[in-house]
């Protein structure tokens, strides 16, 4: 089920975060008034939790490819911002697109919130990805589950035999991807999305998954992956199906 509980209909622009924000809407609204159609906000000031240690992030939406603000990620003022920049028929593709990572990409379409736009685009690619969820079949998301339990299963491996090897630091690096993917097959089987890779694996409870917890929980993914219809270790045949 698509979890947006959370949301603000109104974004608090009184934090550090917020003043920020809108301040880097101003300049970008005055330096580029006739290439920027939409800026937009998502992540912790949409949802109005944004404390000391949150992020900005920032879309902004041109009518062309390579105009406007250059996309950024670094610190102003001691916060960090993430600028992402694209044209509103791009992003409107996207909006329209499901992918293996859709549980931590949704949340731009679903949550965004406008900062200037004057024609209503982030509603409508929030629609547009809303009616596309509402299109989407069920095993059109079992597949999409099956390549991160892939992913998944493949990290998990790895793991495992670095960890015989006393190789830690590096298993415990594959632990964490194995976790993150384990949770985007969680995300999509129920069509969940998440606000980003920590809150997906605390919201479905493997941040504190072992070796053996994460391995049964794999086996559980599997079982139920094969009962929707295609088992994760097919023939070289039904590769190419």
């Amino acid at each position: 089920m698509l979890d947006n509980d959370g949301v603000q209909d109104e974004i608090d622009l009184s934090s550090p975060r917020g003043r920020l924000a809108t301040r880097l809407s101003d300049v970008i609204e005055r330096r580029w008034p006739a290439e920027v159609q939409a800026i937009g906000v998502h992540g912790s000031l949409a949802h109005g939790d944004d404390h000391d240690g949150s992020d900005v992030n920032l879309v902004v939406l041109t009518y062309r490819g390579g105009a406007g603000p250059r996309p950024a990620l670094r610190r102003v003022d001691g916060i960090l911002v993430d600028l992402r920049v694209s044209t509103a028929e791009e992003e409107l593709r996207r909006a329209r697109e499901l992918t293996p990572r859709w549980p931590l990409e949704a949340e731009r379409f679903v949550t965004c919130r406008p900062l200037h736009d004057p024609r209503g685009l982030l509603a409508q690619h929030r629609d547009a990805h809303l009616s596309r969820l509402a299109e989407a079949r069920p095993l059109e998301f079992s597949g999409l589950a099956r390549h991160n339990w892939e992913l998944a299963a493949a990290a998990h491996s790895r793991a495992v035999r670095l960890a015989e090897y006393y190789d830690t630091d590096a298993a415990l690096v594959l632990m964490a991807d194995a976790r993150l993917h384990t949770a985007l097959v969680a995300g999509l089987l129920s069509r969940t999305y998440f606000r980003n890779p920590a809150d997906a694996v605390k919201r479905t409870g493997l941040a504190g998954a072992d070796v053996q917890e994460l391995s049964k929980i794999l086996d559980a993914q599997a079982d139920d992956l094969t009962a929707r219809g295609r088992p994760v270790d097919g023939t070289l045949k039904e590769l190419f199906e």
